[in-house]
C-alpha cells in the first residue's frame, strides 16, 4: 500500500524532526558536561541512569501503544517531555538534575519508537511496512545529519548551549508534523499486528506469553543486547577521546561524528529496505553485527580527528541496517499475534540493557585503562552477537519466507 502525499509528507517529516526527541542531544551532552568540568566516569553514569530508565519503560510503552487509539497524543506528550528535559540541563549542571533530564529523555524516546512503528503499520499494513519503514528511517537519519551539522555550526559560533535550543526547535516541528497525520487513516487493529480480517474485537490478540515463546525473537533480543553493550559507548567515547587528545573543537568534533554516520545511514537504510525484500532480514542483521568489531579496532588505533570518518562510516553501516531490519523483523515474527508493538518494546528494552550499561562501562574503562583498551574491549561483545546469529540461523529462514508469502 502506497500512502497518499497528504499522509506521507507528515509521517516522513515526523521521522525527520523526531531524531532529537529519541536521543536528546546525544554525544553533545558528553562534550557539554566535559566543558563544565565533569569527568568521563560521571558522564557515563548519568547516561547509564537514563538508559536504565528507558530500558524499564520500553516494554510497557509498547503495550500502551498496542492498546491505545491515541498514538499521536503519545508522540506529542513525548516531544514535550524531551524538550523540557533539554531545557533543564541548561538551567542546572547538578548531577541529579542532569540525571533526571536523561531519565525524562529516555522515557520519551522509549515511547516514540513503538508509536511511530505502530502508526506506520496502521497506515500501510504488513505488505507496505518494509518499504515505508525504509523511507522513514532514511528521513530520520537525514534529520539527524542536518540537526548535527546545524548543532556543530551553532555550537562553534554561539557556544554549546545553542545546541539545546536547536533541539527544542526540532521537537516543536516534530509535534506539528504529528498533528498533521490524519487520525482516521490509522487502522489500530493493523497497527498492533492483529488479524486484519477480524471484526474488530480482541479475538486475534494473543497473550504476552507469545514474546517468550517466539525463539527467534529471543535470539534477536539477546544479539542486540550484546551488540549495544559494545556500541552504546562508542560514539560519545570516541568524541571524548579526540577532544582529550586536543585534536579538534569540541562542538565540531561531536557534530562530525554524527554527520558522517547519519549520512551513511541514509544510504544503508535504503539498501537495507531492498536487501530485506530480496535476501531477508537475517542477512541484513548479520552485516550490521559484523561492522562493530572492525569499527572498535579502528577507533582504538586512530584517535585523530580524521579517524571520525572510518569509525563513523562503520557506525552508519551497522545502525542504518538495523534501523530497518529490527522493526521489520519483529513485525514479521509477531504478525497476527496482536502484540507487535509490545514486541518492539521488549526487544528495545533488552537492547537498552546493553546500551544503558555501555556508557558507564566504557567511561570507567577509559578512565582506568585508557581509551584504546576501552575500545578493544567494547569490540568483543558484537563477536558474541555474530556467534549467536550464526548458531540460530535456521530459526529465521522459514519464518521470513512465511511472512513474505503473506
Amino acid at each position: 500500500m502506497r500512502l497518499p502525499v497528504s499522509i506521507r509528507i507528515p509521517l516522513e517529516s515526523l521521522n525527520f524532526f523526531m531524531a532529537d526527541l529519541q536521543a536528546g542531544v546525544g554525544p553533545f551532552l558528553g562534550v557539554y558536561l566535559q566543558a563544565q568540568g565533569w569527568q568521563s566516569g560521571a558522564i557515563g553514569d548519568v547516561m547509564t541512569i537514563g538508559g536504565v530508565a528507558g530500558m524499564a519503560i520500553t516494554t510497557p510503552a509498547g503495550a500502551v501503544v498496542d492498546a491505545s487509539r491515541h498514538k499521536r497524543l503519545l508522540l506529542i506528550a513525548s516531544g514535550l517531555c524531551s524538550m523540557l528535559a533539554s531545557a533543564a540541563i541548561l538551567l542546572s549542571h547538578r548531577f541529579w538534575v542532569v540525571a533526571a533530564s536523561q531519565v525524562a529523555t529516555a522515557i520519551a524516546g522509549a515511547a516514540i519508537g513503538p508509536a511511530v512503528v505502530g502508526i506506520t503499520l496502521g497506515l500501510v499494513g504488513q505488505a507496505g511496512f518494509n518499504r515505508q519503514n525504509g523511507r522513514n528511517q532514511a528521513f530520520n537519519h537525514a534529520g539527524n545529519m542536518v540537526g548535527a551539522g546545524a548543532s556543530g555550526y551553532l555550537g562553534w559560533q554561539y557556544g554549546l548551549p545553542a545546541i539545546f535550543i536547536l533541539a527544542g526547535g526540532f521537537g516543536l516541528l516534530a509535534i506539528v508534523s504529528t498533528i498533521f497525520i490524519p487520525p482516521r487513516a490509522i487502522d489500530h487493529r493493523r497497527a498492533r499486528g492483529q488479524i486484519e480480517d477480524g471484526s474488530g474485537d480482541a479475538s486475534g490478540v494473543r497473550g504476552y506469553r507469545v514474546l517468550v515463546e517466539c525463539k527467534p525473537l529471543l535470539v534477536l533480543a539477546a544479539a542486540l543486547g550484546l551488540f549495544h553493550l559494545g556500541n552504546g559507548a562508542m560514539l560519545p567515547l570516541y568524541g571524548l577521546a579526540v577532544v582529550a587528545a586536543k585534536q579538534g573543537n569540541p562542538a565540531s568534533v561531536a557534530a562530525l561524528t554524527i554527520v558522517v554516520a547519519q549520512g551513511v545511514m541514509i544510504v544503508t537504510s535504503l539498501i537495507a529496505m531492498r536487501l530485506a525484500d530480496t535476501k531477508g532480514y537475517w542477512l541484513v542483521m548479520l552485516v550490521s553485527f559484523a561492522a562493530l568489531p572492525i569499527r572498535a579496532s579502528i577507533a582504538a588505533f586512530f584517535i585523530k580527528e580524521w579517524g571520525v570518518f572510518p569509525v563513523q562510516i562503520l557506525d552508519g553501516v551497522g545502525a542504518g541496517l538495523q534501523s530497518v531490519a529490527v522493526p521489520g523483523l519483529v513485525a514479521h515474527l509477531l504478525d497476527r499475534t496482536g502484540r507487535v508493538n509490545v514486541g518492539q518494546g521488549a526487544v528495545m528494552a533488552v537492547q537498552g540493557v546493553g546500551a544503558a550499561i555501555s556508557p558507564a562501562l566504557g567511561g570507567w574503562m577509559a578512565e582506568w585503562a585508557g581509551y584504546r583498551t576501552a575500545f578493544l574491549i567494547l569490540g568483543v561483545f558484537p563477536l558474541i552477537s555474530l556467534a549467536l546469529w550464526f548458531y540460530f540461523s535456521s530459526e529465521f529462514a522459514p519464518r521470513e519466507n512465511n511472512a513474505s508469502a503473506r
